[in-house]
């Protein structure tokens, strides 16, 4: 029930204490999962003082038990299990406190686990972090590699000596991070945020060796898958062997078998590349040489050719068939000049032949009145009139004595 309280009738913090103690009695036992995390059993001591954690929330509640109850499972149970305890909520009024006391204690089995790992991957898959179109591609040679792995491990030695074995140049920023435990999934997903804020690094690595599901589990939890698909840099999940399948795998941009596995993937060997660029240099070269020699022997075809061989040929041949036709132009046009010779004397000669100049040769006369008209009969002449006589070799005047009609019929 609600309190009636006021700024003028307040509650004290002893109060209050005490009646969330006393709602919180009422709760009664409940089944509670979590990791364990410092895990305190003194030598002689009948109660077990632990921390149950929840990875996903980031939670932590103080849990206690009689020695009996945690050496049920001390076998199967140590620091970073998960269990599931059936504990009484417990409220310690002068501290403020709240804590667990359990009654029975179970460690989470390996098919439990990973049927909630089926879980959590169809969930994730549903949502279409997994999807294939959605992976970055690597760049070919990346200058600065991000590498989060943990301390001083065979994980980091294989990445960073594979990787400089196979290109010297490359650099690497490594973040050495716990990678199983309790503290591994907030420590990896802050290393892969800082990695992916560097605008210098163009890959990153999660490396981590082999081991157990449970060793692993950090690698599936949700907080760190979905940390990895907002990633906008490429992230290459080198996690375990070849068998270790966390839900990193399935997110990250590329999926290494092994963390010497990465290193080969996300760096070219050097001497692989230039035996490749030697393979291309020499097909640029035959092609090169294909290509020149096939123009070669067109060019020895081309040249061997009548025309190419003996190049004046052509020109004397057309000298002599300029030479020809020139003569023949100056046969045709003689002989028309001649036969147009012979036609001009013939018509000159009959010209000549009709002119009234041949006529006057023959002793002939042309007498012309003074107006210029030619006298064809004596009724046209009257007596003392002066005539004008033409003969071939000048003209004359005569006059007329006497004019003699011709007798009529």
């Amino acid at each position: 029930m609600a309190l009636n309280t006021s700024a003028e009738a307040p509650l004290p913090v002893g109060e209050v204490s005490r009646l969330i103690g006393g709602w919180i009695d009422r709760l009664g036992a409940v089944w509670v999962e979590g990791q364990i995390t410092q895990l305190s059993r003194r030598p002689g001591a009948g109660v077990v003082f632990l921390t149950l954690r929840d990875p996903s929330h980031d939670i932590s509640v103080s849990v206690t038990c009689f020695r009996q109850v945690f050496d049920a499972v001390a076998d199967v149970v140590t620091e970073g299990s998960r269990v599931v305890v059936l504990a009484k909520p417990e409220w310690y009024a002068p501290r403020g406190s709240l804590s667990l006391r359990a009654t029975e204690m179970k460690p989470v089995g390996v098919g439990e686990l990973l049927a909630r790992l089926e879980q959590l991957k169809k969930a994730l898959g549903a949502e279409g972090l997994f999807a294939a179109d959605r992976k970055k591609p690597l760049p070919f040679l990346p200058q600065l590699i991000g590498l989060v792995c943990g301390r001083a491990s065979a994980a980091e030695r294989d990445v960073l000596e594979n990787a400089r074995h196979r290109w010297p140049a490359v650099r690497f920023e490594v973040r050495n991070v716990p990678v199983q435990g309790v503290h591994a999934v907030p420590q990896v997903v802050q290393a892969v945020k800082e990695l992916d804020e560097l605008a210098a690094v163009d890959v990153i690595i999660v490396a981590r060796g082999g081991g157990s599901v449970e060793d692993l589990l950090p690698f599936s939890d949700e907080q760190l898958v979905r940390a990895v698909a907002s990633c906008r840099t490429p992230v290459v999940s080198a996690i375990g062997h070849e068998p270790d399948s966390p839900l990193l795998d399935l997110v990250a941009d590329l999926r290494a078998s092994t963390p010497t596995d990465a290193a080969k993937k996300v760096v070219p060997d050097v001497g692989e590349e230039i035996e490749r660029v030697e393979l291309l240099r020499e097909r640029a070269r035959r092609s090169v040489r294909i290509h020149l020699d096939r123009e070669e022997r067109g060019l020895d075809v081309a040249m061997s050719r009548p025309s190419m061989a003996h190049p004046h040929r052509m020109v004397d041949e057309r000298e002599e068939q300029l030479t020809a036709l020139l003569d023949r132009s100056r046969r045709t046009l003689g002989h028309l000049l001649d036969r147009a010779d012979s036609e001009l004397t013939h018509t000159h000669a009959r010209v000549v032949a009709l002119s009234p100049a041949a006529t006057l040769q023959r002793g002939y006369a042309v007498l012309q009145k003074a107006d210029g008209s030619v006298v064809r009969a004596p009724g046209e002449l009257a007596a003392d009139e002066e005539l004008r006589a033409r003969v071939a070799e000048g003209e004359f005047t005569v006059k007329v004595t006497d004019t003699d009609a011709p007798a009529e019929d």
